[in-house]
C-alpha cells in the first residue's frame, strides 16, 4: 500500500518560512517523480515544484526563487522549504506522485494547510 503523508503546515506571517514534509511509504522517492501542488482558496490545484528521479527540480513561476524542494533518501521523505511567504501562498499543499504509464497508479497525500497572514 502506498501512502503519502504531508505535515508542517500552519499559520505564518508574511515574510516568514515553513518547511513541509511528505513522508512516503510503499514506493521510494528516488524512483519516482515527486510533485508538490497547492490549492488556493476557491481555486484549482497548481503545480508548485517537481523533483525528478534524475536532474534538477523545477518550480512554478509564482514560487521560483523562494521555494526549494529536496528529498532525504534515508527517510524516504520529500521536503518543500518555503521562504519569503506571501498571502497568495495560502492554500492546501499536496504531495503527488504521477502515474508512470497507463498501467500504473497516481498517488496523492491528504494535504496540509498553509495560511499566510498579512
Amino acid at each position: 500500500q502506498v501512502t503519502l503523508v504531508e505535515s508542517g503546515g500552519g499559520v505564518v506571517q508574511a515574510g516568514g518560512s515553513l518547511r513541509l514534509s511528505c513522508a512516503v511509504s510503499g514506493i521510494t522517492v528516488t524512483d519516482n517523480l515527486m510533485v508538490w501542488f497547492r490549492a488556493p482558496p476557491g481555486k484549482g490545484r497548481e503545480m508548485v515544484a517537481s523533483l525528478p528521479e534524475i536532474g534538477p527540480p523545477k518550480y512554478g513561476d509564482r514560487v521560483r526563487g523562494r521555494f526549494t524542494t529536496s528529498r532525504d533518501n534515508a527517510k524516504n521523505t520529500v521536503y518543500l522549504q518555503m521562504n519569503s511567504l506571501k498571502s497568495e501562498d495560502t492554500g492546501v499543499y499536496f504531495c503527488h506522485v504521477p502515474a508512470k504509464n497507463d498501467a500504473s497508479t497516481a498517488y496523492w497525500g491528504q494535504g496540509t494547510q498553509v495560511t499566510v497572514s498579512s
